[in-house]
């Protein structure tokens, strides 16, 4: 493994635990810091606001660094109860010759609006079920128990583009157009109203020409559908959202009323792979979680008996695949994949995964909030994400054999193995080495998106988790599988950007951007950049107020 000069180690590697009573503790960490203040609310700072910088800004990149996460995890005396729920607070860190500003604004959504306007929690979120109004009485408020979850417009997951637009979004069927200069909401709009979906993913993929393509649920009388959803490149008027949306392929769920939690695809060239995780919804469970006073995070279980299920589905023809062939893997969990692409008659996917899907569930403010060896207990019992491959053959026709390794790559370990007539069985291969490990394994992977998405590539970047958020920045080398480090005890990188050098010629050529959360000490949240190519910082623009870790971003480039 490649180091950088200032990386310091901590004393608190992870250890794999020798425990055989418990299986259910992957590590065996002691003396976790507490990093309580990561999910502390804020107030946002609408107004532009200075920030110091140390070391240099290159003076090429110029532009809008936006990010989106939680910020407020409390109304009056009601707190929320998973890290999701908070309420979404947007932040700009505008980038121009050298210097840099930041300014940060509460999304006006109609759940912030009504829990500020009632001062409690008035819409549900996804772990935090709202009470009755005591404003009304017993009868009303026996009624209101019988009513559905509706859903929130609470989009605190991410920055997406749609024909050019900027949009904040999560997993419901609401999204918001956000203006990137001064992050005010725009227009909500709705999913449903354009196509027959009940919500949509916040991580599309984006082709070069713009079209978009996403994925949402639809719950009908006859069960469940995954929605592959395709969104024109650009807008006929200046007013139009979605319009021209359109469902490319609907495939059925495997149980009619539990279908799988998923919270991205991957996408190559020419297919959309949607991946069918034991993570499933219940939604019976979902449906009358009111009435019993669960949110929706109650109607979230893994079910290990289960296998993933790889669906290729064709995008120029919407359908699944050749011979409607399905690829089985062992039950893993993944939230985010790294890239997809098609080589010599395979398709190549890379995601992040874990051999168990209860994490979300644990990630609520409680667990969080922790100290000493409680926290430690909660970081025990989560199953680390590492970087996997699996290669699936394209050409699996009536005269491929069974019961034999298809994979024909050359130096390739993962295997696929004709198990039926249209079943694949899938093992992958680690895209690391043993000193991942160290880190904690890793999650928040992104690449050189615009030049490599859907292509073969060598880089990417993610959060090394030696804590329950990121507490490491890692580039991957996929040549060799070697990795560069960037870690300072006490600070917590969010999510790396890459962000490439005016007229690049190497896919590393460009800087990393991340901001980094330093919970124990006051107003000392940064915006670092870094070499890509070397991992060395360039510099940093430290921020006089303080910022709760957040989710996601985007990089808006300006002239």
């Amino acid at each position: 493994m490649d180091t950088v000069k200032h990386q310091k180690k901590n004393t608190s590697a992870l250890k794999k635990s020798r425990s055989a009573k418990n299986i259910n503790h992957y590590t065996n960490v002691r003396g976790l810091p507490s990093i309580e203040k990561i999910v502390s609310s804020v107030e946002d700072t609408p107004r532009p606001i200075s920030t110091q910088i140390i070391g240099t800004i290159p003076e090429w990149i110029n532009g809008n660094f936006l990010r989106n996460g939680p910020g407020k995890f409390e109304i009056g005396n009601h707190k929320f109860n998973h890290w999701v729920d908070g309420m979404a607070l947007l932040h700009q860190f505008k980038i121009s010759n050298g210097q840099v500003t930041y300014k940060s604004r509460f999304l006006s959504s109609d759940s912030y609006q009504t829990n500020k306007e009632h001062n409690r929690i008035a819409i549900s979120e996804f772990g935090t079920v709202t009470m009755p109004d005591p404003c009304k009485n017993v009868f009303q408020r026996f009624l209101s128990r019988f009513e559905s979850h509706k859903p929130t417009d609470n989009a605190n997951m991410s920055f997406v583009t749609y024909k050019g637009d900027y949009y904040v979004s999560t997993e419901t069927n609401i999204m918001h157009k956000v203006d990137p200069e001064t992050l005010e909401t725009t227009e909500k709009v709705d999913w449903s109203k354009f196509i027959a979906v009940n919500g949509a993913t916040a991580h599309p993929h984006t082709e070069p020409d713009g079209t978009t393509y996403n994925m949402g649920n639809s719950y009908t009388s006859k069960g469940s559908y995954y929605n592959i959803i395709q969104v024109p490149p650009t807008k006929k008027t200046e007013d139009e959202t979605l319009e021209g949306a359109s469902v490319l392929c609907s495939i059925p769920s495997v149980d009619k009323t539990k279908p799988s939690y998923y919270h991205s695809f991957a996408m190559s060239e020419n297919y959309v792979v949607f991946i069918e995780q034991p993570i499933k919804l219940d939604l019976l469970k979902i449906m009358t979680g009111k009435l019993r006073r669960k949110s929706i995070s109650d109607g979230l279980f893994w079910d290990p008996k289960l296998n993933t299920i790889f669906h290729l589905i064709h995008k120029h023809t919407g359908k699944v695949g050749l011979y409607s062939i399905k690829y089985l893997a062992k039950p893993l969990s993944t939230f985010h994949q790294i890239n997809a692409f098609e080589e010599d008659g395979f398709l190549i996917i890379d995601l992040c995964a874990s051999d168990d899907g209860q994490a979300i569930t644990n990630y609520n403010i409680q667990n969080m909030r922790k100290s000493g060896e409680a926290l430690d207990e909660v970081y025990n019992t989560l199953s680390r994400a590492f970087p996997r491959r699996f290669v699936l053959p394209l050409n699996v026709g009536p005269d491929t054999p069974y019961n034999q390794n298809l994979i024909t790559r050359p130096n390739s370990i993962a295997t696929s193995v004709r198990i039926a007539k249209n079943k694949v069985f899938c093992t992958h291969e680690d895209l690391h080495g043993e000193d991942l490990h160290e880190y904690g394994g890793l999650e928040f992977p992104q690449i050189n998106y615009h030049k490599f998405n859907t292509h073969p590539y060598r880089y990417f970047y993610g959060c090394g988790f030696r804590h329950l958020v990121g507490d490491t920045l890692i580039k991957m080398d996929l040549c060799g599988k070697r990795m560069k480090v960037w870690e300072h005890p006490g600070q917590y990188p969010s999510e790396p950007v890459f962000v490439p050098s005016p007229n690049a010629t190497e896919e590393d050529d460009g800087v990393i951007m991340s901001v980094v959360i330093t919970p124990d000490e006051d107003k000392s949240t940064f915006l670092l950049v870094l070499d890509a190519k070397t991992f060395e910082e360039l510099g940093r623009a430290v921020v006089p107020v303080n910022i709760p870790y957040g989710f996601h971003g985007t990089f808006n480039a300006t002239a």
